[in-house]
């Protein structure tokens, strides 16, 4: 009986363990590297010439985002 016995109770409080929840504590927005996450207008167009927005501008990046939206939808753009 307890040949039996044992392995289960043995696989029961691994899968009671295995349900555990960790402690979730919010500190604010992240990036993926660890740091405060900013506004997507506070960072420099890339160096290779795809965003002309002004840093830290917001109505010149929504500007850029309206302009690329606009060449990437096909219907918008054949004139349709």
């Amino acid at each position: 009986m307890t040949r039996f016995l044992l392995p289960l109770l043995i696989a029961a409080s691994l899968a009671l363990a295995a349900c555990a929840q960790r402690e979730q504590i919010a500190d604010g927005p992240r990036s993926y590297q660890g740091k405060p996450d900013t506004h997507p207008w506070d960072n420099a167009p890339l160096s290779y010439g795809q965003g002309k927005w002004t840093k830290g501008d917001r109505a010149s990046w929504e500007d850029e985002i309206k302009t690329r939206q606009w060449t990437q939808h096909e219907y918008k753009r054949i004139g349709g």
